[in-house]
């Protein structure tokens, strides 16, 4: 039996779409969290589907417990982000076209009620003998923004595909009370629209990234009064036309006749017409979330908002709400997508439930994954007899070899939780080359050529380099897209949009101490105070472990691994190989 003074553990768990997740909190301050991906290397660790939502993400519930040193006996409560009954509830009603057996049908929400139900069984048979609370999804995702905020009172947007029924919602929080004030159900659905579109377009239904850049190349005006009778602004929040769109069906017949556009095959090549349509759907959305945020500021009178919700992620809408909008200061929720509900269901389990009057303050960065130290680094670098040398100093050493145009991979401390990759888990470079997208697009990364990179940039020269009316809290976490400075733009050409933005990520020394020193050796050296950042990967999960960095290294056109306290030599030609013999990707 647990003492009067032990700490109270809560272990929030996401499991039942995709990013599949689990975060430890300790008397209220998150500890850890991470991503069933980074552990399994599938990305998103599993796909929605209807015979998977109590499929729990195992090894990240281990390595929450590990990190915590515990056993799941001596776990309190597990807050999971989903509400079944609601979910089964809401669809009870629903008739919208769908495919016998499939989402929305009587039958097929039944038995994924069912199989859900099976969840805490199943930690019981593992020995969870606490208390377990099911957290409407909604709300685990407007708690991972507002608890980690710094803020005492703010309003909330929470925006994605779907939760149990709701597709976005604006809420207001002060202190530890979360209320909504304003929901939007299915099939009004932002999230749908944009896989929707992505496959029209080609592409995979989680591929809404490749979908904004090419849009960038795009001229929104050509369609976009077609894309406005797709989504539009109704009442404080928005609509779609269900009727066109399908969701839950493969049709694109009537996306078809509205564009006159085929859909596209994967294998084809990306056209101006697809450019256009992409660029219409990006403006139409940045003004129905400007909407968004001139309601919920009505709805609520704060000069706060944060944000989650897979649509958070979108960076050009974010800015746009933000810079044209009636808020003064925003957060978003690094880990915006569904991995970020683990995070959210356990405070709000907390704060919310057990600790009303208690508000306690959680850390100011997203570095909360898995960290290994220089002993357990050394074993791996060891075993796979690879070339290393012991460092003195990460910054001076590393710095010089970055500006004379090598590429490294950055593996430092605790891993980030979320999709982007902050300074712990990337591969870093030279801005200033104009060929190095090119080359790591072809060489490391092997995706299409029209992908960008980002900059990370100290954030005491942030607003000399980029155009930024507002400081976010947001651009901390590459979830804002600014336009390049047009005096300076030229000189960091690898990290600068067709569209003359850069999604950047402000660094500051109380964060990433060793990520700042980094790029402060970079500026003292060329000028620059900023480095091109992108995940460490190659078309898998980002990094978790020294032998998933080793294995990318080993396989790709890296130059260096600087790993801990080591530097590892690529025994490839590395980058400087000649890259026109790379395949070409069309854009």
């Amino acid at each position: 039996m647990k003492s009067d003074n032990a700490p109270l553990v809560i272990l929030g768990i996401n499991g039942v779409y995709h990013e599949s997740s689990a975060a430890i909190v300790i008397d209220g301050k998150t500890q850890f969290a991470i991503e069933e991906e980074r552990l399994n290397r599938v990305k998103h660790a599993k796909p929605a589907g209807l015979d998977n939502p109590h499929v729990l993400p195992h090894s990240a519930i281990a390595q929450c417990l590990q990190f915590a040193d515990i056993t799941l006996q001596e776990v309190d409560i597990i807050a999971f982000s989903f509400n079944p009954a609601k979910r089964l509830a809401k669809h009870r009603n629903l008739v919208e076209p769908s495919e016998p057996g499939s989402w929305g049908t009587a039958t097929a929400e039944r038995a994924y009620f069912e199989k859900l139900m099976t969840v805490p069984r199943q930690l019981a048979e593992q020995g969870f003998a606490g208390q377990f609370m099911w957290v409407d999804h909604e709300m685990a995702h407007a708690a991972s923004a507002f608890y980690p905020s710094p803020y005492e009172q703010s309003a909330i947007i929470s925006i994605d595909g779907i939760g149990e029924f709701e597709s976005a919602s604006i809420g207001y929080a002060q202190g530890n009370n979360i209320q909504f004030t304003h929901h939007i159900d299915y099939p009004n659905s932002i999230g749908f629209l944009w896989e929707k579109m992505a496959k029209y377009l080609g592409f995979s239904e989680y591929d809404a990234c490749k979908v904004m850049s090419v849009g960038s190349f795009g001229d929104s005006a050509r369609y976009k009064s077609q894309m406005q009778t797709l989504l539009y602004p109704q009442g404080f929040g928005f609509a779609v036309d269900a009727d066109k769109l399908c969701f839950r069906l493969e049709d694109y017949s009537q996306l078809e006749v509205l564009f006159n556009v085929a859909q596209r095959d994967m294998h084809d090549p990306l056209l101006p017409v697809h450019h256009d349509i992409a660029a219409a759907l990006q403006s139409v959305t940045s003004d129905i979330l400007l909407h968004l945020a001139q309601s919920a500021h009505e709805l609520t009178g704060s000069n706060n908002l944060c944000m989650a919700g897979g649509v958070a992620l979108n960076c050009v809408a974010n800015t746009r709400l933000f810079e044209d909008g009636p808020f003064e200061n925003l957060y978003i929720q690094p880990a915006a997508n569904d991995a970020g509900t683990a995070l959210g269901a356990a405070l709000w389990a907390y704060h919310s439930v057990l600790q009303p009057n208690t508000r306690v303050a959680q850390p100011e960065h997203t570095y909360l994954g898995a960290r290994f130290s220089d002993e357990e680094i050394l074993a791996v670098l060891d075993n796979a007899e690879v070339s290393y040398t012991k460092l003195d100093n990460l910054a001076e050493q590393v710095a010089p070899l970055l500006a004379q145009g090598k590429v490294v991979g950055w593996f430092q401390d605790a891993m980030e939780f979320g999709p982007r990759a902050l300074g712990n888990r990337s591969l870093l470079a030279d801005p200033r080359d104009p060929e190095m997208v090119k080359r790591l697009n072809r060489l490391v990364k092997h995706r299409e050529d029209h992908r960008p990179f980002c900059p990370s940039v100290l954030t005491e020269y942030a607003d000399q380099w980029f155009d930024i009316k507002k400081v976010a809290e947001a651009s901390r976490y590459m979830l804002m897209a600014y336009p390049a400075n047009s005096q300076l733009k030229d000189q960091i050409p690898a990290v600068v949009h067709v569209d003359g933005t850069s999604r950047i990520q402000r660094v500051d020394k109380v964060s990433n101490a060793k990520y700042h020193a980094l790029i402060s050796e970079f500026n003292r050296l060329t000028g620059v105070p900023m480095l091109l950042n992108t995940s460490f990967n190659d078309r898998e999960p980002i990094v978790c472990t020294p032998q998933n960095a080793v294995n990318t290294l080993m396989r790709t056109k890296i130059d260096y691994l600087a790993i801990g306290s080591y530097l590892v030599v690529s025994e490839s030609k590395g980058l400087e190989a000649d890259v026109t013999a790379a395949q070409s990707v069309e854009i």
